[in-house]
């Protein structure tokens, strides 16, 4: 016996039907002998219909109101779960974030889990009743309700399974696993079977979108074992606990097993960056600091950054990365600071892609750069910038050659599946 924590999310909760065939999937692990907890978000959708109610009553609006709003929507998938469970047999209830309580700190509608009381969710599962909690939610030092960011619903599948002290998170996605690459991009992607936290959280965060990065963080924190699998399976399918889906685990659990391990795990882009160049920005100390002071205030990660020595002496260029989506704040809070940079022009870009390189191989062989930079050269794919990690490279290319540059590379570094 096991104790599981299992989560859903809006493809898996979009309508009735779905709701239906995963309580079915929650009721069969239950039936097989282990004490399970699941977390559901929203339904496909709800979320930004909630969020766009906000924005239609105020575009100035109170973010704890704004998460009071937005965080009914996993309240409603939490009882209808619930409901279902009940209709085939089994002891359900919902637990709103405040009941348990999962408490969080910072600001609202980015909160972070702080703690969670888990003793009354604990002494329920021990006696057969299946705990459903809504995801990306919680409660704040004065009582109010908060939310954790897009994606939440991971990292608060992870917290719960943290406090439970559970055997292992599974994780259901419409994807049935971790794959060395976009499937849709290049038929010959193999999905893994085995993923260390460290790998996970570089994939997550250069554009791999099956989990969010914050929840892998938490995991490889508390030693949490995750699971990604598909909620979308036969009604024939095996159970869950041998399902070939993807384990996210800890680099020691990884070295144990028989396995022979890649020295490239996968291939990641990310379309969502922006290029900003700043011209003919004076060449002295402190003038990188005065570009990137007001970014960091305003909390926009910058990522690549190149300074390029400028054509007109004690002069240079600066060439760096955001977001797109915080592109025109960025470019706003740049130009309120052209005097004090002294930058003669800001030559925006959003036609570039980051494509990357992920492995913990990398910490033990020598030239993975140099393998990448080769055969992104043969295909006559420009790069614009490179960026690196002990298991990560990156480099900035034309968002055109997206595509082929995941191609290339996958096939480059030997990752494509062998046909049967």
């Amino acid at each position: 016996m096991a104790r599981i924590v299992m989560k859903f999310g809006g493809t898996s909760m979009a309508g009735t039907e779905r709701i239906l065939k995963v309580a079915d999937l929650v009721r069969a692990q239950q039936l097989r002998g282990h004490e399970v907890a699941v977390v559901v978000s929203a339904m496909a959708g709800e979320t930004d219909r909630l969020i766009n109610f906000c924005r239609e009553a105020s575009w100035l609006y109170d973010p704890a109101e704004y998460d009071v709003v937005v965080a009914s929507g996993e309240q409603v998938t939490s009882g209808l779960l619930a409901i279902a469970l009940q209709a085939l047999g089994a002891k359900a209830r919902s637990w709103l974030g405040w009941q348990l309580p999962i408490r969080t700190v910072e600001a609202h509608a980015k909160a972070r889990v702080d703690s969670i009381d888990a003793d009354a969710l604990i002494a329920e599962m021990q006696q057969g009743v299946i705990a459903v909690i809504p995801g990306f939610q919680g409660m704040s030092d004065d009582g109010r309700i908060t939310t954790l960011g897009r994606g939440g619903s991971d990292t608060s599948a992870v917290a719960v399974a943290a406090a439970v002290k559970a055997d292992r998170c599974d994780i259901y996605t419409d994807v049935d696993g971790v794959y060395t690459t976009d499937p849709r991009i290049v038929a010959k992607a193999r999905k893994l079977r085995h993923v260390t936290y460290e790998e996970m959280l570089e994939l997550a965060s250069v554009g791999a979108k099956v989990l969010q990065t914050r929840s892998v963080g938490l995991a490889m924190k508390e030693g949490v074992r995750i699971q990604v699998l598909s909620s979308f399976i036969d009604d024939d399918a095996p159970a869950a606990d041998s399902l070939p889906g993807t384990m996210i685990v800890s680099d020691d659990e990884l070295e144990g097993m028989d396995m022979e391990r890649q020295l490239i795990t996968g291939i990641a882009h990310d379309k969502n960056e922006a290029k900003i160049t700043l011209t003919r920005v004076p060449d002295k100390p402190g003038a990188v600091a005065d570009i990137f002071g007001p970014l960091a205030q305003a909390a926009i990660n910058v990522d690549m950054i190149i300074q390029n020595v400028g054509r007109d002496k004690g002069e240079t260029d600066v060439t760096f990365t955001v977001p797109a989506a915080d592109l025109a704040r960025s470019l706003d809070l740049l130009e309120a600071a052209k005097e004090k940079i002294g930058f003669n022009r800001i030559i925006p870009d959003t036609n570039v892609a980051k494509i990357s390189v992920v492995g913990v191989g990398m910490k033990s062989h020598a030239g993975v750069a140099a393998k990448m930079f080769k055969a992104l050269a043969e295909r006559g794919v420009n790069i614009i910038a490179i960026s690196t990690s002990e298991i990560k490279v990156s480099v900035l290319i034309e968002e055109d050659y997206t595509e082929l540059a995941v191609r290339v590379l996958h096939t480059a570094y030997g990752l494509d599946a062998v046909e049967a």
